[in-house]
């Protein structure tokens, strides 16, 4: 059975993340986890106790690319320091499972894999590739994470995923200088959103950006309008295939998409545009370009904030953030996380869970921005800025009261896989949003093989 989470509604709180400025970290109190500046330097305080491994040599696999994945070398930096392991790097390719697989045929699998959806992790332990979690890792488990948390990264029982990394997959993000140019206002419903996507595109500016190029970013786009509008029961139905994707309130997500998609006009480039576009220039080409940027809005999690950096816009200032805006009686908040994996039985590969698993290693990280931990015992100061102190509150404060990304709890050729299933059919349906009941049959067709594989 697939764990399902939702973060609630924490509408007060987000209503206030748009409107904060960039601040620095001092300002939430002490705590022993309370950022110095020097995590990266083995200067803090330990919360975790780690074997000596000098000499020994590990590897680690993810997705992850550019900034996120150089901050991530930070946080193995540190483990190096503290062991004296030597860890390596490996970048990965999507879908993960696949990847690993070729390793693992060639009789190179990573001691540790970085893995970014729940059906994948059960994949591993299906395949038994994955390796039971120790009772090291277990222990930090238990003492910084929600249950729910520990939930996601099981499978029958036994642990094998230790969640490292979680996000906020509700957010839009926007151009301050292109709403104030256009008069914009932030939306709370999905009417005033296409309102204010007018209001922004009568000012000369294309006022949303679509990575479409990226088949993962579409599922996000249709899973936070069907959370707002069908429910969060329809969404467990549909997360684990117990309704067909034929079901009317599909029909009805699609059909608010297509008040977005089926306007090629307020989309950066068109439908064929955002098609070529690539999930991080769909973020850096709304944050550049003065006055006139290509796009004032972009959709996606408080990860965005790693790609606004490699412009000079500034978090809080020039680049704010709004609640995905509500569909139906509540605006969505759904998240997904990476789930660190041991590939290898062995010392070295336990010890680096338990460093995941820590206080500490997620201090480095969250320093870092563009990263928020489900890590309950990391003190919310160690962010870099006022709006990712307050989704990572919100996350904390959820408890086990959330609902995980629908793509990614999906069977791996399904929900993530490009060119394949939910990504290629979102991708045709950008394209054609009026194919409403052919893109709800060929969704149905692609799940009902997956699901039962």
């Amino acid at each position: 059975m697939r764990t399902t989470l939702r973060i609630s509604r924490a509408a007060a709180v987000f209503t206030a993340v748009g409107a904060l400025a960039l601040t620095g970290c001092s300002d939430d109190g002490g705590g022993k986890n309370k950022s110095d500046k020097d995590s990266g330097s083995g200067k803090q305080s330990s919360s975790v106790t780690l074997p000596k491994l000098d000499g020994e040599k590990l590897s680690v696999a993810a997705v992850w690319t550019g900034a996120e994945q150089a901050n991530f070398v930070k946080v193995l930096k540190e483990f190096e320091k503290r062991t004296g392991a030597e860890v390596t790097f490996v970048p990965a390719q999507d879908p993960i499972v696949n990847f690993l697989g070729t390793k693992i045929a060639g009789g190179q699998p990573p001691d540790v894999a970085m893995i970014p959806q729940v059906g994948a992790i059960q994949q591993a332990a299906q395949k038994k590739w994955a390796k039971p979690v120790g009772p090291e890792a277990k222990a930090q488990l238990a003492k910084n994470y929600s249950q729910v948390w520990q939930d996601l990264g099981a499978v029958d029982g036994t642990q094998y995923g230790v969640y490292f990394k979680a996000a906020n997959k509700s957010l839009i993000w926007y151009n301050a200088k292109a709403f104030e140019n256009a008069g914009a206002a932030e939306p709370k419903t999905w009417k005033d959103f296409l309102k204010t996507a007018e209001t922004v595109s009568a000012s000369g500016v294309t006022p949303v950006s679509v990575g479409g190029a990226d088949g993962w970013t579409l599922t996000d786009w249709f899973e936070n309008i069907y959370l707002s509008q069908a429910g969060p029961e329809k969404y467990d139905q549909l997360a684990q295939h117990k309704i067909k994707w034929t079901d009317p309130s599909v029909k009805a997500a699609l059909t608010t998409l297509a008040e977005l998609f089926g306007k090629p006009s307020l989309i950066a480039g068109g439908a064929d545009g955002a098609l070529q576009t690539e999930f991080p220039a769909s973020v850096t080409q709304t944050f550049t370009g003065g006055d006139q940027p290509k796009a004032a809005m972009v959709y996606e999690g408080d990860f965005v904030s790693v790609n606004i950096a490699q412009t000079k816009a500034k978090i809080g200032t020039d680049a704010k953030v709004f609640p995905f805006p509500a569909v139906g009686a509540k605006s969505p908040v759904v998240t997904g996380g990476d789930a660190a994996v041991a590939l290898k039985d062995g010392k070295g590969a336990q010890a680096l869970l338990t460093w995941l698993a820590s206080t500490d290693a997620a201090q480095i990280m969250a320093e870092q921005g563009g990263f928020i931990s489900p890590n309950k015992a990391l003190d919310a100061a160690v962010y870099p800025n006022e709006v990712q102190r307050t989704m990572a509150k919100a996350l904390v404060a959820a408890g086990d009261s959330v609902r995980f990304d629908m793509s990614d709890q999906a069977p791996q050729s399904f929900g993530g896989t490009p060119g394949k299933g939910e990504w290629k059919t979102l991708q045709d349906f950008l394209k054609n949003p009026k194919d409403i009941a052919g893109t709800q049959a060929k969704l149905e067709s692609d799940a009902a093989k997956a699901y039962k594989s």
